[in-house]
């Protein structure tokens, strides 16, 4: 079985809402494996700062290696340069690690 990290980034109306990020890369042990840290990293840092910097109150679900976050459009709008930014460090990820990352574009 290929381990990847799969994040799905959730558009509603083309503003990024949230986000699904998921699995782990297989690229190194734990606790030395840079892809993993470079997800969770951009991953945490984006929910940190949708709370604790913009104030927001987005759903947020950490289980078993897994980290989801999610919006209300009113509030995703005030969030937008960030989201926007977690999305396009995985997408550059991605282009970096393709055997490692799948980036899934939600409706």
């Amino acid at each position: 079985m290929i381990s990847m990290i799969k994040v799905k980034v959730i558009r509603t109306g083309g503003c990024i809402t949230g986000f699904d990020v998921s699995g782990h890369s297989g690229y190194s042990e734990a606790g030395s494996d840079i892809i993993c840290a470079s997800v969770s990293s951009a991953a945490y840092m984006t929910a940190n700062t949708v709370t604790d910097i913009l104030g927001l109150n987005p759903v947020i679900n950490e289980k078993d290696g897994s980290l989801s976050l999610s919006l209300r459009s009113d509030e995703a709008e005030k969030a937008r340069d960030i989201l926007e930014g977690f999305a396009l460090h995985i997408k550059e990820l991605a282009k970096q690690y393709p055997d490692y990352i799948i980036l899934e574009r939600g409706a």
